[in-house]
């Protein structure tokens, strides 16, 4: 009877430590998928390694709301020792960073009155110049929804003439100046090209906005509230430690980042991949998690559909569903699937309809030569196919 008791109290005891993490974990089978169909997965990754793509790699899924697989595969780094990858490893987001942190931060804003998806951006960097029509000389001001669905008309990148500026004199003012200031290639909301541009241009008004730091304001409204305890620009102690190696470890690796000090509205935001299983179940879960509510079902639902009007672009509120041919999606998903992908090798995907999340973290530019980009179709085949039930 002792040892009954003795167990049951062990099982209660490990019961109530899962029901308390962030994110339950739970097998395949129990989320209705099929563990042995997964393993396609982990050898389309090892294949993908041998071939030189990436070092390594780690896999998480999230389904119903619980992490129903997390798994570490090759290194994290092969020079000048190899150092094995781990779960808990962490990744230089890269664009990722856009609709993690800039975007949900640009929605929060929303929800509490202090900004509209139909402001004109001089509302809060006034002398932010227009779009001209070369003809008619007739004006046609950039709005928030053109910046998060980028089709503002702002150049991809800065030209080398404003780049040595930049470098010359790296202060905010300087790149706000810049933003304000530089080429309009089309009327906006007539075209898309995927553009960093716009997302820091979204990070300087949530700081002019809210009177913070981008990262101020993401840890203490995102990643804080929701538990995600290595998540954070600039990482250091032992989100450090944890990082994988791009060009440098732990230091961002997009130089626009890097010149503002680790912190901007395009990249810069370091995570692990239990961290983007919560951020996940949050959104999944109509914007709410482990009672602590970041937005609201219906933003949610806004933030992740193509606005009405802007269908042709394939974007959303600062995920992308299909344009620049997804690699998040594979062949099986449908349109209801949103996503993001960062030059670092990483990607976050997420389907309502199916109530799945897939998060495929490499460090594929510390390679210099990598591509993930048919691997993240590849794996999303498998997973798509993996799952059995889908009640």
């Amino acid at each position: 009877m002792k040892k009954y008791i003795l167990v049951l109290t062990l099982f209660i005891q490990a019961f109530i430590l899962t029901e308390a993490q962030p994110i339950p974990r739970v097998t395949p089978e129990l989320a209705g998928m099929d563990a042995h169909r997964l393993a396609y997965a982990d050898s389309a990754i090892l294949r993908s390694i041998a071939a030189g793509e990436t070092p390594g790699a780690v896999l998480a899924i999230v389904r119903f709301g619980k992490l129903v697989y997390l798994k570490a595969y090759g290194n994290k780094q092969v020079h000048p020792v190899s150092i094995p990858m781990t779960e808990n490893t962490v990744f230089d987001m890269a664009s990722v960073s856009k609709a993690m942190s800039t975007a949900i931060s640009i929605m929060i804003l929303v929800e509490r009155g202090l900004l509209q998806l139909s402001d004109n951006v001089t509302r809060y960097i006034p002398g932010f110049q227009p779009w001209i029509d070369s003809i008619t000389g007739q004006k046609t001001g950039i709005k928030v929804i053109h910046l998060l669905t980028h089709t503002s008309g702002l150049p991809p990148h800065p030209s080398n003439v404003e780049l040595q500026k930049l470098r010359a004199t790296p202060t905010r003012e300087n790149m706000i100046d810049y933003m304000a200031n530089t080429q309009r290639l089309w009327s906006p909301g007539t075209q898309y090209i995927y553009s960093c541009q716009n997302f820091i241009t979204l990070g300087y008004i949530v700081e002019l906005i809210s009177g913070k730091s981008l990262q101020a304001f993401a840890r203490e409204n995102i990643f804080e509230p929701l538990g995600m305890t290595h998540t954070d620009y600039n990482p250091a102690g032992e989100m450090l430690e944890r990082a994988a190696p791009t060009d440098l470890t732990g230091i961002v690796n997009d130089y626009r980042t890097r010149l503002m000090g680790g912190v901007l509205g395009n990249a810069g935001v370091f995570s692990n991949a239990e961290d983007l299983a919560i951020l996940s179940a949050m959104l999944l879960n109509n914007g709410e998690l482990n009672g602590k509510r970041i937005l609201s079902p219906i933003t949610v639902k806004t933030m992740c559909s193509i606005p009405e009007g802007y269908e042709k672009f394939g974007r959303t509120l600062g995920w992308n569903i299909s344009s620049d041919s997804p690699s998040h999606r594979g062949d099986f998903f449908s349109l209801s699937m949103y996503g993001h992908t960062g030059h670092t090798g990483t990607s976050l995907a997420i389907d309502p309809e199916t109530q799945t999340a897939i998060i495929l973290l490499t460090n594929r530019v510390y390679l210099k030569t990598g591509d993930v980009t048919r691997l993240r179709n590849l794996v999303a085949n498998v997973i798509a196919g993996a799952i059995v039930n889908l009640n």
